[in-house]
């Protein structure tokens, strides 16, 4: 048969073939066909034959093709063929399938949606055909029935295309199904059917298969719906993300993990790279990419960021059309964080709303961790934000050496974070993706190490920076290689000896001379001494403690060790011929050259500084050998005599030549563990055979300040650097070790000998010991929360005097807030004490350090425990009961109020209050007014009232209104984020009430804080200036709020109540208030003008105008802000159909008539003024301008 069909094809016309194929019944020929397929026979001739034979002009032959059609896709999926003979069979039918007429193309396309719903494809090859069908059927212009109705081949498509993507996808042939719409012309709305079908599918495929069909979208997307692919992917694995960190953060029992972590960032990285691929060839992506994430800047940054977004936009920093606004995106995203997180951690109002959230910090060091994963293609944009960061947030140098801000109006502290971040990011990047290898070969490593000691040696012949290197370092190369101790050695006693003056009897001992290079008239340092003898004394040390224990009965190291036995008695003569020296044997007595200007005076101040080195230096050698011997600790004595006359001598002349060096102290020799061994055993020790030794020490009061004034200059260098110098100095660990000890000895002395018992006795210069001891308490407690903060429970047990070793482990359950909560105590104590003195005898400087030390110790408490809540309370009671006239401790004990108030809830009534007493101290701007005196807090009087508390509560109403304006831009872009539809809008205001209301009760409370500002009588001066400006941020902050009520008021029906009281407040208890303020502010200037020219020197009268013109220049502003909110109140009161304005008067300031008799009054008065003072009348003339300006009445 089947060679009958080929044969009758073979002709010209089709006749012949046409009545044969009729005549046959309706199995043969699918059987025909199948068996020959199935057979691996050529089913294509016959296949075209039958074609040829079954036109679509004829009702029989579009029957007998459908059927075939029918025939053939099931024999392609049945998989019984040949894979050439299923393509070649495919390959027919889709050239065939625009003779189709549209009804049967309709049934095909319906036939393949079935099949699809119903899961019974088994291979899927046949859905090649589908594009094919539906793209023909979309030519068809007839009308089609369809369903019920009748419509378009085009309708019919859409329709098709609905059905299918409603369906159930069998999940091995989700990719397949997406592919095949590329073929397929579609509109808009089609391709986001496709488009949202496939990416509900993510979720039920293997993790494998997720980038095929994430590459398949991504090549859909170039017919539109690029958004929505983008946000799928984004949400999709931001979502996965999520997910892996909380399973792997979760209950460590969890044994069944969804996906592997490796896997996971594997599959990332595919995709990230496949849209970057796909934003080559279509920059359109790029931009919908840039554009969606950049909306969340409006609002909430961290709703689109996520570690993947953040990780494909670091991609995206290749392409270089993207790459700057992408780094700009994501720096500007980096500030944005790290200014809301300084907000809400500070803001305690904020937390009760915010809820915790991740911020971009954290998700980008989250990408850094990840990219180990082969993502090279990451780690360039990650190294390049972190050097981005650096640069712009970074500390910038300029020509004097000093550091600017390169940012001032950005706030510091997210600066300073955003740097630390960049930094971070490159210490990490590096640390992930840099191969170390730490093989140990102790041979090759000891050639080495002589190799380096032989260019050292040469070093040694360089100027004195570069000695004084050497000699910091040596001790650290000691004590990592020991096997060079001699080696090292041997060069430092060859080195001293250079200097060392070997005759026992002449003194000096050493040859200062040769220390330093004159060169013309130029004098510098050439041998750092001091530093020699200091790198000597601690090399020694180690080497006594370390390698001797370990060489005891070694006799072949007998001629080395002579080498450390001749140090031990150079240092020794050097002591004792020091003792014996005079400040004349070494030319420096009172009656020598000190001056910074005379070759003689520069040589002078080198050689001072280092003998009062090498006395420092032995000092500690002396100390370190001592055993408590009384006539070491003598020997120690006179050593520090030696070094406290020659910085007496070098502070008085520095003080009478009024020079830099008055104020600078060079940095002293002692290590850190010395000043700790020294500081124990002169206030701490009480070993009673060490008593008759240590008394010699303890007889110098001077010795004991210098000892504990040397503890706080260790700390300030801590502080200022983040290292101290001398061993260790590297050292966190150690260094964190050190100021346990000397803290616990600060802290006893000073709670032992009060600052008042002290001082009643003999008078003494400088600081007592018991004030030096808070001050360096004040100094460690700030540079502990600075560089130690997980060790803070560890450095709190340290400083438990009665800790003993036995309770320790029932102490471990002490918590943090309990124990700072006991120190707190003391101070407490100490400054209730200062407080119950006399005005007179009130000690201004350690009020102020106890109040410092207050405001570091009260950060470590946890703000919702009870300990919180009562320093709270004892702070605020001390400011309630306590009056001193003392404007700095005033300053910083409020400043302390403050800080705890905001951790606690917010701090506008308490603002409220404040402003009351204020007002009632300084009395109304109009006289004929007596306010009632309120009293809330004794610490405001006159004297503190302004500027201090003035000022201090501006500051604080700043803040507010920068945390209400946060959350009204918050919300504001909430609302531009959401579904512009009615039904969603309504639902999603909802959530908003709390944070609505709380924004107008904190504005409301502030009104009345302004309310009572703007009636005070305040100086002129910066309270004028700063409360007009604070003003005018307060209207702007209220125009804001009316702004985004006029986005919401229609979805969400109308404006609140309390919405509607705060403008009638504003209106009746602010806006008139601030006009007569302005008119008060402009009378003090006319009064200014008209009584001080004629009396004050030009000078003063300059100044005076001067702050005038200051003052007045941000009314103007105010004056404008006011009008802006009536402005848009107006059209708030349209929109909404409420009339806020009738609560408004309509503002008049701003009209003014000229009046003749006053302007010829003011211009003979400039033309006197000329004559009489010159250039001061330029400013008189500025000045006069509001004179012919009168408010009407």
């Amino acid at each position: 048969m089947d060679q009958k069909i080929l044969s009758l094809a073979a002709e010209k016309t089709a006749d012949k073939l046409q009545e044969f194929l009729q005549t046959l019944r309706e199995g043969d020929l699918t059987n025909l066909l199948q068996n020959q397929a199935v057979k691996g026979k050529v089913a294509g001739a016959l296949l075209r034959a039958i074609f040829k034979g079954s036109p679509c002009s004829e009702e029989a032959g579009t029957l007998r093709r459908r059927k075939i059609y029918t025939c053939c896709i099931q024999l392609v999926e049945s998989g019984d063929l040949q894979k050439e003979i299923a393509s070649e069979i495919i390959g027919l039918l889709m050239l065939e399938a625009h003779h189709f007429p549209g009804p049967l193309l309709v049934e095909l396309a319906n036939e393949f949606i079935s099949a699809v719903r119903e899961g019974s494809l088994v291979n899927g090859k046949s859905l090649e055909l589908l594009p094919i069908i539906l793209t023909a059927l979309a030519t068809k212009k007839e009308n089609l029935a369809y369903g019920k109705g009748v419509l378009s081949g085009e309708e019919c498509k859409k329709q098709l295309i609905n059905t299918l993507c409603s369906g159930r996808w069998d999940q091995q042939y989700v990719i397949q199904l997406t592919s095949m719409f590329k073929d397929v012309p579609l509109t808009a709305e089609e391709v986001e059917f496709v488009v949202e079908k496939a990416l509900s599918m993510f979720s039920k495929m293997n993790l494998q298969e997720i980038p095929p069909l994430v590459y398949q979208l991504l090549v859909l997307s170039s017919k539109g719906s690029r958004k929505s692919v983008l946000e799928g992917i984004i949400a999709f694995f931001s979502a996965l993300d999520k997910q892996h960190n909380e399973e792997q953060s979760g209950d460590e029992l969890l044994d069944v993990v969804t996906v592997p972590s490796g896997e996971l960032r594997h599959v990332e990285g595919t995709i990230i790279l496949h849209i970057v691929f796909a934003i080559k060839l279509d920059y359109e992506l790029g931009r919908e990419l840039v554009k969606h994430l950049k909306v969340g800047q409006q609002g909430d940054s961290n709703n689109n960021l996520s570690p993947f977004s953040i990780a494909l936009l670091l991609s995206v920093t290749r392409i270089q059309r993207f790459q700057d606004q992408v780094l700009d995106l994501l720096k500007t995203s980096v500030v944005k964080s790290f200014k809301d997180l300084q907000l809400l951690q500070g803001s305690k109002f904020l937390q009760n709303l915010v809820p915790h959230r991740s911020y971009v910090s954290t998700m980008i060091l989250e990408v850094v961790k990840n990219s180990v994963h082969s993502w090279d293609h990451v780690t360039q944009g990650l190294v390049e934000l972190g050097f981005i960061l650096m640069d712009s947030y970074g500390p910038k140098k300029v020509l004097d050496g000093k550091t600017i801000e390169t940012s001032p109006s950005l706030s510091r502290m997210p600066n300073q974070h955003a740097c630390k971040l960049g930094a971070n990011i490159l210490l990490e990047t590096f640390k992930v993706h840099v191969d170390v290898h730490s093989h140990y070969n102790s041979v090759a490593n000891e050639t080495f190490c002589l190799e380096i000691m032989d260019s050292l040696r040469r070093c040694l012949s360089q100027q004195a920076d570069v000695r004084l290197m050497l000699y910091e370092g040596f001790y650290d190369v000691l004590r990592r290689n020991s096997q060079l101790a001699n080696s090292v050695m041997q060069t430092l006693l060859s080195q001293l000896k250079q200097f060392y003056e070997p005759k026992p009897d002449l003194l000096p001992p050493l040859k200062l001379e040769a220390c330093i290079l004159t060169q013309g008239d130029k004098i510098s340092l050439q041998e750092p001494l001091d530093y020699l003898l200091c790198c000597i004394q601690h090399c020694l040390a180690w080497y006594k403690n370390t390698v001797i224990p370990l060489q005891q009965g070694e006799e072949e190291e007998e001629e080395e060790e002579a080498f450390y036995e001749d140090l031990d008695d150079i240092l020794e003569s050097i002591t004792n011929r020091m003792i014996k020296s005079e400040l004349e044997d070494f030319e420096l007595d009172k009656s020598a050259d000190f001056s910074q200007s005379t070759s003689i005076g520069i040589k002078n101040n080198i050689c001072a500084f280092l003998v009062m080195g090498v006395c420092e230096v032995l000092i500690e050698y002396n100390f370190s050998i001592s055993s408590f011997s009384k006539n070491r600790f003598e020997d120690i004595l006179s050593l520090f005599m030696c070094y406290k006359k020659l910085s007496d001598i070098l502070n008085e002349k520095a003080g009478k030549a009024k020079t830099k060096m008055a104020n600078k102290t060079s940095d002293s020799l002692l290590s850190m563990k010395f000043v700790s061994s020294l500081l124990t055993a002169l206030f701490r020790d009480s070993i009673q055979s060490h008593q008759e030794s240590l008394s010699v020490l303890r007889s110098s009061n001077e010795f004991m300040r210098y000892a504990v004034n040397v503890a706080l200059q260790k700390v300030q260098q801590l502080k200022e650097t983040g290292h101290v110098s001398g061993p260790d100095g590297q050292n966190p660990e150690k260094i964190f070790q050190n100021l346990c000890d000397i803290t616990r000895v600060l802290l006893w002395r000073y709670t032992s000998i009060p600052t008042s018992v002290e001082e009643s006795g003999k008078k003494e210069k400088g600081k007592s010991i018991s004030l030096l001891c808070l001050e360096g308490l004040q100094k460690i407690f700030s540079a502990v929360q600075q560089f130690y903060q997980p060790k803070i429970q560890q450095f709190l047990r340290a400083l438990d005097v009665t800790d003993k070793e036995g309770e320790e482990r029932e102490d471990a359950d002490v918590s943090v807030t309990q124990r700072t909560a006991f120190q707190i105590r003391q101070f407490q104590r100490s400054l209730l004490n200062l407080l119950s003195s006399q005005e007179e005898d009130f000690n201004s400087k350690e009020a102020l350090l106890l109040v410092t030390v207050l405001t570091s110790l009260s950060k470590l408490l946890e703000p919702s425990s009870p300990q919180f809540v009562q320093m709270l309370s004892w702070t605020s009671k001390i400011c309630k009961e306590n009056s001193r006239e003392d404007a700095l401790f005033c300053k910083s004990l409020m400043n302390l109020l403050f800080s705890l108030h905001v951790s606690y809830k917010s701090p506008v009534i308490l603002l409220r209050d404040l402003s009351q007493d204020i007002h009632g101290h300084l009395g109304d701007i109009d006289q004929d007014v007596e306010v009632e005196k309120t009293n809330h807090f004794a610490i405001v009087n006159l004297r503190t009232a302004a500027p201090t508390v003035c000022l201090l509560v501006l500051s604080q109403a700043e803040k507010v209104l920068e945390e209400v304006d946060w959350l009204i831009t918050k919300l504001k872009g909430q609302v531009s984020q959401e579904t512009l539809s009615e039904e969603a809008s309504s639902q999603a205001t909802l959530p908003n009430q709390p944070v609505e209301k709380a924004i107008i009760m904190q504005l409301g409370t502030l009104l009345t804080f302004f309310h009572e500002l703007v009636q005070t009588a305040l100086p002129s001066g910066s309270c004028v200036d700063t409360l007009l400006k604070d003003l005018c941020k307060m209207y702007t902050t209220l125009t804001a709020l009316v702004r985004y009520y006029l986005q919401v008021c229609q979805s969400s029906g109308g404006i609140p109540k309390n919405m509607e009281k705060l403008v009638k407040l504003s209106g009746s208890h602010l806006t008139p208030l601030c006009y007569s303020f302005i008119s008060y502010v402009q009378n003090k200037s006319k009064s200014l003008n008209y009584t001080g020219e004629k009396k004050e020197k030009p000078a003063a009268v300059a100044t005076a105008m001067a702050r005038v013109l200051r003052e007045t220049k941000p009314i103007p502003n105010l004056i404008f802000a006011i009008e802006q909110y009536e402005k848009f109140l107006i059209h708030l009161s349209k929109k909404s159909k409420v009339n806020l304005m009738q609560h408004m008067k309509l503002s008049t300031s701003r009209d003014f008539k000229i009046k003749g008799n006053i302007l010829d009054m003011v211009l003979r008065e400039d033309g006197e003024d000329e004559n009489e003072e010159g250039t001061a009348s330029e400013h008189g003339g500025q000045n006069k301008e509001p004179a012919k300006k009168k408010r009407k009445k």
